[in-house]
């Protein structure tokens, strides 16, 4: 798991994208990846901890996608 920075996020597609060094050019983050409770959403600038994938083929332009978004607490 790393620390991630919430690029954009589009509530209205449920899905982002999350800025780490270990992604470079982002990492692709689908809503159905948040783990929390109630509505699922993240906001650019919010650190979350991230579990991610490379899976071998562009997921909407991006090299890797998330496996797991953990928000962090305020």
């Amino acid at each position: 798991m790393v620390t991630a920075i919430v690029r954009e996020w589009r509530d209205e597609e449920g899905w982002g994208v999350l800025d780490t060094p270990e992604t470079p050019g982002g990492c692709f983050g689908h809503y159905s990846d948040i783990q929390t409770a109630g509505f699922r959403t993240l906001v650019p600038g919010q650190e979350v901890d991230l579990v991610w994938e490379a899976p071998g083929f562009k997921q909407d332009g991006y090299d890797y996608r998330a496996v797991a978004i953990v928000p962090r607490s305020a």
